[in-house]
């Protein structure tokens, strides 16, 4: 099999067109068709069907994707780590971060790398660990800092630290003048994560397990690093990293709201895909996550 018709494949597996695929690759379609043919060739078997206006992989399809990706992972790990033979602490390294951790950690992580690598480039992607993930699995980002998920195979987890997730208002709010509970709450209004978010998730999830209804969201947002100052600002409740609320990097005018029951654990991970090559750089970067979320 051609890495070149490997790599073909790919892109038209992903847009499922060949018309899109053309225009991405800036190949004829005829060159493409000419492409998958031959990889059916070499397979016995299509790997394509039509679906609508597009096209879709056959299971032949799925089998040959999976193993096409893992090969071109190698050949690019091949690559990098043939660059990185003598080189030292230099080279790109393409990182994915939840906000709270490109908010709390990253600052200091990326001006101690770039203090002992002053050569390195460093690319960040932000954003929530499902939309993450998938570019990790695609080979666009070598590892990501995120929220831990279920154990997946081909993947490596390790422990960073851990947050808490707690109520929040305004030090001026009423609620901060008495102790409440979880029904208490439910009076107010808030503002939170649309849902699919994990804190959300979690917070509506303890509201229906005391047979509660559910938080009366006045302000939905998927901008995170938004919401603390916010809230610090309206009389809305929230949920959100116990980081905002201590330390050096705390917002002034927050506080958390004590409510029993209403405190999410969650532990933050750094993940990369199992066997395959890091730079220096990069494992130095790793290092330098775990040193700073040790000390915070």
């Amino acid at each position: 099999m051609d890495l070149r018709d490997l790599r073909y494949f790919e892109t038209i597996a992903e847009l499922q067109h060949l018309g899109r695929a053309s225009a991405r690759l800036h190949r004829t379609q005829p060159a493409l068709t000419s492409s998958i043919r031959r990889l059916e060739a070499d397979c016995g078997a299509a790997l394509f069907e039509k679906s609508g206006r597009g096209i879709r992989l056959t299971e032949a399809g799925h089998v040959l994707l999976k193993w096409a990706q893992r090969m071109r992972f190698d050949v690019e790990d091949a690559k990098r780590e043939l660059e990185a033979i003598g080189s030292g602490l230099t080279g790109h390294v393409r990182l994915g971060i939840v906000p709270t951790a490109a908010q709390f950690l990253l600052p200091t992580v990326a001006r101690d790398l770039l203090r002992q690598a002053p050569d390195v480039t460093l690319r960040t992607v932000v954003g929530l660990v499902d939309t993450l993930r998938p570019r990790l699995r695609a080979g666009e980002l070598d590892m990501v800092v995120g929220t831990e998920g279920a154990e997946e195979p081909g993947y490596v987890s390790e422990l960073l630290s851990e947050d808490v997730i707690v109520v929040a208002a305004s030090e001026r709010h009423e609620v901060l003048r008495q102790p409440v509970t979880l029904k208490d709450l439910t009076a107010h209004r808030w503002a939170l994560q649309p849902p699919g978010a994990p804190t959300r998730d979690w917070l509506d999830q303890t509201f229906d397990r005391k047979g509660l209804p559910r938080p009366k969201v006045q302000v939905e947002t998927t901008m995170l690093l938004m919401l603390p100052d916010l809230i610090a600002q309206t009389g809305l409740l929230s949920f959100v990293s116990r980081h905002h609320l201590e330390g050096q990097a705390r917002l002034l005018g927050l506080k958390e709201v004590p409510v029993k029951g209403a405190r999410m654990r969650r532990r933050i991970v750094v993940t990369y895909r199992a066997n395959s090559f890091l730079s220096p750089a990069a494992r130095r970067l790793i290092d330098l996550f775990t040193q700073s979320a040790t000390s915070t």
